[in-house]
């Protein structure tokens, strides 16, 4: 079983390490472009070229299933992506978790980058799936970009800023940026307000690799059996196959799929 996963940088790594959990033993093959990030600035023609380019050099590895771990990607490529691959390769997306946050009864905060914040696609979620429901969206300028360079100053800052854009009353956070989910406990921190009911993050991976396993028709792992031999880690930079790039192990979801020995300098 091989299960890739393309995203324009280090964002696939919550998905990427979502679906390890599930099948320990999934060969793995993660396509990113750092040459060509960020894509959220980029026309919706310039995005679906690069994510074509990631999936195509992803799809030269026969995987069983691709998951597009971007909701950039997702907003503009998915429906070209499909084109192309299917049905011979399933394309999984990924869409933010507006539905199952909506349904906890808000107020609802959806944390995104500033193209995603306010475009008819994020509207169009709310209107179908947060009717009735209090929703602030927050745009978060620079903190896709922090999180992919593991800059910790420009990640506090950038969480703080969104923090103070975020109204004091939410009990729900939606990470609407793949690159989000890697900084939760960051974002808890500075949202979580004393005295109040613990906050909820929702993010895509798990849901999304759940759904890349159901479409190819296999089954979570029990966790009570042994643990199965790893499955292989294949990257691919802009096409060129390389070592997981030294920023993924400043996150524990890159450290999960580190080849054994590969440790932070």
């Amino acid at each position: 079983m091989k299960i890739a996963l393309i995203d324009s940088g280090l964002g696939l790594l919550a998905t990427a390490a979502a679906v390890h959990r599930l099948r320990p033993d999934a060969d793995l093959v993660l396509s990113s472009d750092p040459d060509g990030m960020p894509w959220g600035p980029r026309t919706p023609e310039d995005v679906t070229e690069h994510a074509l380019a990631c999936a195509r050099a992803a799809a030269a590895h026969r995987p069983d299933v691709l998951i597009v771990a971007c909701n950039t990607a997702s907003v503009h490529a998915l429906p070209a992506l499909r084109a192309e691959l299917e049905p011979a390769l399933p394309v999984i997306g990924t869409v933010p978790a507006i539905k199952p946050a909506a349904a906890g009864g808000g107020p609802v905060a959806i944390w995104a980058t500033p193209a995603t914040t306010g475009s008819p696609y994020q509207d169009n979620l709310i209107r179908e799936f947060a009717a009735g429901v209090e929703v602030t969206p927050v745009a978060c300028p620079g903190l896709a970009d922090a999180v992919q360079y593991a800059d910790d100053a420009a990640i506090d800052e950038a969480v703080a800023v969104a923090a103070e854009r975020t109204p004091r009353d939410v009990t729900t956070v939606v990470l609407g940026c793949t690159h989000y989910e890697l900084v939760t406990d960051r974002i808890r921190t500075a949202v979580q307000q004393p005295g109040a009911p613990s906050l909820v993050l929702l993010g895509s991976a798990g849901a999304v690799a759940a759904q890349a396993l159901r479409r190819i028709g296999v089954d979570p792992l029990p966790t009570d059996r042994p643990a199965p031999a790893r499955g292989a880690l294949t990257v691919l930079l802009s096409g060129r196959e390389e070592e997981l790039p030294h920023e993924a192990l400043a996150y524990p979801e890159g450290t999960v799929l580190a080849p054994a020995g590969a440790v932070r300098g």
